[in-house]
């Protein structure tokens, strides 16, 4: 099985009026040349950095800096892309308010798609979602420790919320991340952790470090961060994989000159026999509210920087004709 995992895409604001909403606008034209990489996959998942809605209002305007909300013609933008999956767990999902959400939830369904990490209620926002294809079976589940007044209760929508400090996971998140792994473990070959997890900006702290590493103990086989805005190193911890972050892959961000928040991955996971044996990184830039796959000069700087952020943690990613190839086990 092979499977593509790209980090935030954020379809709302200038993209949701320029892209989403123009008539004109292919939905397969925003993936570039991008996208025969993504359907030679066996499965693609993203996570949406943005509610898909025309319902809501901005959740607290005053206090909350930025609101992502996409028309519902995003949809078709996914579809363009054979999306399977959106992971939405973050802090944005929310951001007008349990209505939206829970319509952005029916617009999924409607069309197919999977998703987790936010719900009706906890129950809902913590299970997995299970993707079945002649390849294996996959589950994906989703968390965060953005926006803890957003956290999912027995009967309130919200996020799959965790809390954690340098010693890993903190009660009742850990048991509860337990029984949840449990329960994928149960349904799937291969069990995907999606974290959108720590700040905008810098290296994983020791207490994400600890986290992870504590989610891989606990049973996932793949630890897939996101919220940084720039892909950060690979660590290689029990033979598992951990993606700190992939970094962001559609929006309509600011560059900042040093950072290169415009330069991430798009990231192919090989499967066999329930066990990631190798990863390959696709360098990929953003322009004109889309992605597109990165060359040159771009190309060579975002997968020096990889080389050197995975080195760090004794992992080896050799570059060939600008395709990274990390082995895992």
């Amino acid at each position: 099985m092979r499977i593509a995992l790209a980090g935030d895409v954020m379809m709302g604001r200038l993209v949701d009026e320029s892209i989403i909403r123009n008539p004109a606008s292919s939905p397969a034209a925003i993936w570039g040349d991008v996208l025969p990489v993504m359907l030679a996959a066996d499965c693609r998942l993203i996570n949406l950095e943005c509610v898909i809605s025309a319902r809501g209002r901005p959740w607290h305007p005053f206090t909350k800096a930025f609101h992502f909300r996409a028309h519902p013609r995003a949809i078709e933008f996914l579809q363009a892309a054979r999306i399977d999956c959106v992971t939405l767990a973050n802090n944005h999902v929310l951001d007008f308010g349990s209505d939206a959400l829970l319509d952005c939830l029916g617009l999924l369904d409607r069309a197919g798609i999977a998703r987790c990490g936010a719900g009706s209620n906890l129950n809902e926002a913590s299970a997995p979602a299970r993707l079945h294809s002649p390849q294996g079976r996959l589950a994906v589940v989703a968390v965060t420790d953005n926006e803890p007044d957003w956290e999912a209760g027995p009967e309130k929508p919200g996020v799959h919320f965790i809390a954690y400090d340098q010693r890993g996971l903190l009660e009742p998140h850990r048991s509860r991340l337990v029984d949840v792994l449990t329960r994928a473990r149960g349904q799937a070959d291969f069990v995907i952790v999606s974290a959108h997890v720590g700040p905008n900006w810098g290296l994983p702290s020791p207490a994400m470090r600890a986290m992870a590493q504590e989610v891989v103990s606990l049973g996932a086989d793949f630890y897939w961060g996101h919220s940084n805005h720039t892909p950060q190193g690979i660590e290689l911890f029990r033979g598992r994989a951990i993606l700190y972050s992939a970094g962001d892959f559609i929006d309509d961000y600011a560059v900042d000159p040093k950072e290169r928040n415009d330069l991430s991955f798009l990231f192919t996971v090989e499967v066999e026999r329930g066990r990631a044996v190798c990863i390959r990184l696709h360098p990929v830039r953003i322009e004109h509210f889309g992605v597109r796959l990165a060359r040159g000069e771009d190309a060579d700087l975002v997968c020096g920087r990889m080389r050197a952020k995975c080195a760090a943690y004794g992992t080896v990613v050799e570059f060939q004709n600008a395709v990274g190839t990390i082995t895992v086990g």
